[in-house]
C-alpha cells in the first residue's frame, strides 16, 4: 500500500474508484475543523496521522493518543519485546496458564477463528519456524534452515495445541510452542488507535501504520479520504490504478516484495506457509483487503498470501470479503478481484 497525501489524491477520470457499498448516515465534513497531522515509530514502523479535530485537541494530544495504543500493543504482543505477555507465554513452562490482557484475548480468538477458517493455512503458532528462517527476533539467517530443523519446530507448532479460554480471558502454553501474531497484532494497532481518538471526538482522520490505514469520516471539503492502491513493476499493462474511499473502512496490503532473503539467487519471501514451514508459494505477489476492522483485514490478507488466488478468490466469495490480489504470471503481474471488491467498483 502507497499511502499517497489525501491531499493530492482526487478521484479522477483515469482511476478506479472503489466506495462502500454502505456508508454512515450521519456522514458530512465538519464545520469549523482544523487540520493537523502527526507521526511517529512503533510496532518496528512508522505511523502518520491526519485528521480534522477541534479547538484543544492539537496535533500533541492525537500523537500521543495514537501513540500510547500503539505501545501498549507492543508491550503486550510483540516478540521482539523481552517483557511483552506474548514473550513470556512463549517461555512458559508446558501446561502453564497465561492470563491475557484484553486486547490480547481479543487478537487470539480472531487469530484462532481465521486459523480454523484457513485449515491452519493462517497459524499464530508458527513463532519458532519464523525465527529459523530469519524472520523473528533473533534476525536475519546466512541459509535457509535444513529440512529436519524445519520439521523439529512445526512439531512444536500447531494452532490446534493451544487451549483457549475466552471467557476467562487466558492461554496454556502446550510446551514448546511459539507465539507469533504478526500476521494480525498490526491491524488491530490501527484499531485500537482509532477507536482511541473516536472517543476523544475525532470523527474524521486517516491512519496509517506500517502501510495499514483506517478511514473515518470526510476531509474539509467533503472528499473521503482517497487512498491509491500501489502499482508494482511488472504490472500488466491495461488497468487504471485504484482509488479507495476509507469511509468507515481498513485496508491492509501483504506483499513478497516487501522483505524476503535470497539464496542461491532465488528470492524467498517473509510469507510463510504453516503447512509446509517454507516460503510460501503460491504465487501471489500482493494482495490488499478491505474491511470495517484492520485486524481482521491484515489476518486476511496473511492467509490469502499463503493460499493463493484460486482458492482465496473462492474465500473470498463465500465469505464476502473484498480483496484485490496481483499475482505472478508469464506475462507479469496479474490482477484477480473478488466479487466483492469488484462490487466496490460497479457504478
Amino acid at each position: 500500500m502507497a499511502p499517497q497525501a489525501p491531499s493530492s489524491v482526487r478521484a479522477g477520470p483515469e482511476h478506479r474508484v472503489a466506495v462502500p457499498l454502505t456508508l454512515p448516515k450521519d456522514l458530512a465534513p465538519q464545520v469549523g475543523g482544523l487540520e493537523v497531522e502527526a507521526s511517529g515509530a512503533a510496532m518496528g514502523v512508522t505511523w502518520t496521522l491526519k485528521a480534522i479535530t477541534l479547538p484543544g485537541l492539537g496535533a500533541q494530544v492525537l500523537a500521543r493518543t495514537v501513540q500510547d495504543r500503539l505501545d501498549r500493543v507492543v508491550a503486550e504482543m510483540s516478540t521482539w519485546e523481552p517483557a511483552s505477555h506474548i514473550s513470556a507465554f512463549n517461555r512458559a513452562p508446558a501446561g502453564a496458564w497465561q492470563d491475557l490482557p484484553e486486547g490480547f484475548a481479543q487478537v487470539m480468538a480472531c487469530a484462532l477463528s481465521m486459523a480454523a477458517l484457513g485449515q491452519g493455512a493462517f497459524d499464530p503458532t508458527v513463532g519458532r519456524v519464523t525465527d529459523l528462517w530469519g524472520f523473528g527476533p533473533p534476525g536475519p539467517v546466512a541459509v535457509p534452515p535444513t529440512d529436519a530443523m524445519v520439521d523439529e519446530a512445526r512439531a512444536q507448532a500447531g494452532w490446534t495445541r493451544l487451549d483457549f479460554d475466552p471467557v476467562g480471558r487466558r492461554l496454556r502454553q502446550p510446551g514448546g510452542l511459539g507465539l507469533d501474531l504478526s500476521g494480525i497484532a498490526k491491524g488491530f494497532g490501527v484499531d485500537e488507535a482509532a477507536h482511541a481518538l473516536l472517543r476523544l471526538g475525532v470523527r474524521d482522520f486517516l491512519l496509517e501504520v506500517g502501510g495499514e490505514l483506517r478511514g473515518e469520516g470526510l476531509k474539509p471539503d467533503g472528499q473521503p479520504w482517497w487512498v491509491a492502491l500501489e502499482r508494482l513493476e511488472g504490472e500488466v499493462e491495461g488497468q487504471a490504478p485504484i482509488l479507495l474511499a476509507l469511509c468507515g473502512q481498513s485496508v491492509a496490503t501483504s506483499g513478497d516484495y516487501r522483505r524476503y532473503m535470497i539464496h542461491e539467487e532465488r528470492r524467498l519471501a517473509h510469507t510463510l506457509d504453516p503447512r509446509t514451514g517454507r516460503p510460501s508459494e503460491s504465487g501471489v505477489a500482493c494482495v490488499s483487503v478491505l474491511h470495517a476492522q484492520a485486524m481482521v483485514a491484515d489476518a486476511w490478507c496473511t492467509l490469502l498470501s499463503v493460499v493463493g488466488a484460486e482458492e482465496g478468490l473462492a474465500l473470498c466469495a463465500a465469505h464476502d470479503i473484498p480483496a484485490r490480489f496481483l499475482v505472478h504470471t508469464k506475462r507479469g503481474l496479474e490482477e484477480r478481484l473478488s466479487p466483492a471488491f469488484q462490487a466496490l467498483l460497479e457504478d
